[in-house]
């Protein structure tokens, strides 16, 4: 198991209980007793640590390596009944967006998000989970799809932004997403937007208007990433701490500050520790949050949808 910097007293107990069950089995000695207080001893540093991250340390979380991504959570969430669907009918297919048809709890869904890759080639495939104009052309072709068929809508968001190619931009990168945002806010079905992993600037937003907007714990949401921002603000990555605490990306800003409608509880120490445990929980929510909607009137849901967005940044003065 890979260990961020800041779990390292979590890494230290650990190679302790290592040691511990390989001095039992070598020598016939009973550690049990060893071995359980070291095992309670980690779940109270790791409540401990996780109960006081940073906004940095939840950036650093929703990173991690082994955290699950997209295609993961769809292919439990609808034991294996996926069907994906590709291409925009007008470039190509862009494998860093993927969606299709699933079965969730006995009805379909269209599921759509960002996929990451695992290795060094899987994410140059995936292009690191930036989509081109093409992937959010391909979105809104697949959203449409399911309105046609009146099926619910899930979006996965798991990015660091919109790709910023050259090329990207030739093909109307600024446009693609601004279509699908207009494009969401009228869709007649329920849709529900979940942040898996990051969820940065345009690049999010332009699978990220829906009924529902949930986040997992250790995720964040922002108009830019907390490197980004120092960059620009200090011309150094070296603030990236800094940036993160002024930006309020973190689950509970956004939920404080009214632009998310729910957070999703990680297991303890991170989605990547029990991913089946993420993957029962997300499923049970999205089930749940998907029939309440359906309950609605579509033009209702509309809006709904479309004042919830509007009132996004609204304050008064007194």
């Amino acid at each position: 198991m890979i260990l961020l910097d800041f779990e390292e007293p979590i890494g230290k107990l650990q190679e302790q209980l290592e040691k511990a069950k390989e001095i039992g089995e070598q020598s016939g000695v009973d550690v049990s007793t060893t071995i359980k207080d070291l095992e309670n001893k980690i779940k109270e540093t790791t409540k401990e640590i996780y109960s006081n991250l940073t906004p940095w340390q939840r950036v650093q979380v929703s990173r991690h390596p082994e955290r699950p991504y997209t295609l993961s959570y769809i292919n439990y969430m609808t034991g294996g009944d996926f069907i994906e669907l590709h291409g925009d009918r007008g470039v190509k297919d862009d494998k860093a967006m993927v969606g299709g048809f699933g079965t969730l709890n006995g009805e379909t869904v269209m599921f759509i998000g960002q996929q990451k890759g695992f290795d060094t080639k899987s994410r140059q495939y995936r292009n690191f989970g930036m989509a081109n104009p093409e992937g959010y052309r391909k979105a809104l072709r697949l959203m449409k799809l399911a309105e046609k068929f009146n099926k619910p809508i899930v979006t996965l968001i798991d990015t660091p932004g919109a790709y910023p190619g050259l090329e990207a931009e030739e093909r109307g990168q600024g446009e693609a997403i601004a279509r699908n945002i207009y494009e969401m806010f009228r869709l007649k079905v329920p849709v529900v937007c979940v942040i898996i992993g990051e969820g940065a600037s345009g690049g999010a937003i332009g699978i990220g208007v829906g009924d529902r907007v949930l986040m997992l714990e250790n995720t964040w949401y922002s108009v830019i990433s907390p490197e980004s921002c120092s960059s620009i603000l200090w011309r150094s990555w070296e603030h990236k701490e800094k940036a993160a605490n002024a930006l309020k990306l973190t689950s509970d800003d956004m939920l404080s500050n009214g632009l998310i409608d729910g957070i999703i509880k990680e297991p303890l120490g991170g989605a990547h520790v029990n991913p089946e445990e993420m993957y029962k929980t997300l499923k049970e929510t999205l089930i749940k949050e998907i029939s309440e909607l359906k309950k609605l009137d579509p033009i209702e849901r509309i809006n709904k949808r479309m004042d919830k967005f509007v009132n996004i940044g609204v304050y008064n003065e007194n």
